[in-house]
């Protein structure tokens, strides 16, 4: 098994892991039993260190075991929408895998949208029919008006 694939495993797994109440209860004993055994080490320099350094190493293997989760459930969610755009009828292929359009063009079509929304509050609820197949330069619908009109920008 690559080590791509074990490292996806286990990423899954540890979050699942300690996304649960268990993990948090086992956490929360341990910072308790810490905690009470302050007195015993009287406060020591060493006691302190103990738990500054088991908290960090926690928290800096959790952040790329979060981080990687957070990618594959961004990147599962937007192949489910990007799906969902494919099999709609009047829905614009343009926005499938938008989002590795540059941050220009996804400025410009975030403003078109926000002027279409905002269109759609003034003059009311415009139906069903909205047309997605947009120009980001304009905001005018394409002229070709199909599925797979190019991303203009």
């Amino acid at each position: 098994m690559p080590v791509r694939d074990w490292f996806a495993r286990f990423a899954t797994g540890a979050a699942r892991l300690t996304g649960t109440y268990w993990a948090f209860l086992i956490a929360a004993a341990i910072i308790i039993i810490w905690a009470i055994s302050g007195p015993v080490f009287g406060f020591s320099d060493t006691w302190q260190l103990v738990i500054n350094t088991g908290t960090t190493i926690v928290t800096f293997l959790m952040v790329f075991l979060i981080q990687n989760s957070q990618n594959r459930e961004s990147r599962a969610t937007q192949l489910k929408l990007d799906e969902i755009i494919r099999s709609m009828q009047n829905a614009s292929d343009r926005l499938i895998d938008i989002e590795g359009a540059d941050e220009e063009d996804l400025e410009r079509l975030q403003e078109v949208f926000r002027r279409r929304a905002e269109k759609v509050r003034k003059n009311g609820s415009s139906g069903n029919n909205i047309d997605v197949d947009i120009d980001v330069n304009d905001d005018q619908p394409n002229a070709t008006g199909g599925r797979n009109a190019g991303f203009t920008g």
